[in-house]
């Protein structure tokens, strides 16, 4: 199974970036990252429409699309992990996590994830988020791996 983190904007070098690469070259599992970059011009709408068609096209045919948004459902470590467990075993091909730009996902974009997911209650930068999930990864790799990384 393969990894697809499609996020809008380009990160810079510095401590978010440096964050990401860290967990996603822990990784066993095969990851790409897609950054997408939307014109910035316009309406919070039109800018997440626009952001929406953008990452919806970087998602492969027949891929499981998890959208990551501060209304999402939240979920522990141990049930990210079978989530992820779940899908390798059914053969999903494509897992692809889709970030948003400053303004969130449009609606279209949230319609057709699979699971809208939320990293906590909490407002993350779009960017910092990134590093967070590479992080959530790596944890779910190592829970799936029986590994004490994660402590309940």
């Amino acid at each position: 199974m393969r990894i697809l983190i499609a996020a809008v904007g380009r990160a810079k070098r510095g401590p978010a970036l440096d964050l990401y690469d860290h967990y996603a070259n822990r990784l066993r599992w095969p990851l790409a990252l897609k950054e997408i970059e939307a014109r910035p011009a316009g309406a919070a709408k039109v800018r997440k429409q626009r952001e929406a068609e953008l990452l919806l096209r970087a998602v492969p045919a027949g891929a499981r699309l998890i959208a990551l948004d501060e209304g999402g459902k939240t979920l522990p470590s141990a049930e990210f992990a079978a989530m992820i467990a779940e899908a390798r075993d059914s053969g999903v091909d494509d897992l692809v996590f889709a970030i948003g730009g400053a303004d969130g996902h449009a609606g279209a974009l949230l319609k057709k994830a699979d699971l809208v997911l939320a990293l906590g209650p909490m407002t993350w930068p779009h960017l910092l988020v990134r590093g967070m999930l590479a992080e959530q990864l790596y944890r779910a790799q190592q829970i799936l791996a029986g590994h004490p990384y994660h402590r309940d």
